[in-house]
């Protein structure tokens, strides 16, 4: 485990509660000066810590109103077999996360959709036909009790 100093920490949990500060305003919250803040800033960026910055959009207002996780089985587990199915994936807009998982099932994929007959047509046209199915099965969420809003930085 990769252990950063608390200042690194207060920087990566501001930045990750609000992307858009200023380095102004994040050398105030963390209590530094602004040309040491950046250069932090900048490291963190660098080393691949922080990957970039976004919006984080509400997916119902932009007609999202399906998310839904599909656990996959593959028929090979051949890495040559794994890897293109993940690359098939990668392609899909509908299908927002996609991991690699122990278990039952081969991977795990988030999918989102307008609705449940636009989710029905995108699973069974794209999903379905995907290289090396054996099985898919569907778990649509009623009600997202606590969604991804960032890491626990410094757990």
């Amino acid at each position: 485990m990769t252990t950063f100093e608390p200042v690194a920490l207060k920087i990566l949990s501001s930045l990750q509660d609000e992307g858009r500060l200023t380095n102004q305003e994040l050398s105030e919250r963390v209590g530094m000066s602004t040309s040491p803040c950046w250069r932090k800033v900048r490291q963190l960026e660098e080393t691949g810590v922080i990957r970039g910055y976004r919006a984080d959009l509400n997916r119902r207002k932009l007609g999202l109103g399906v998310l839904a996780f599909i656990r996959v089985k593959i028929d090979s587990h051949n890495e040559t077999e794994a890897d293109a199915f993940a690359t098939e994936v990668a392609r899909l807009q509908e299908v927002v996360a996609c991991y690699s998982i122990a278990g039952d099932s081969d991977f795990l994929l988030q999918v989102v959709s307008a609705d449940l007959d636009s989710y029905a047509d995108f699973a069974m046209s794209v999903v379905r036909r995907l290289p090396r199915i054996k099985e898919m099965q569907t778990t649509f969420v009623l009600k997202e009790i606590k969604s991804f809003e960032g890491f626990p930085v410094g757990l």
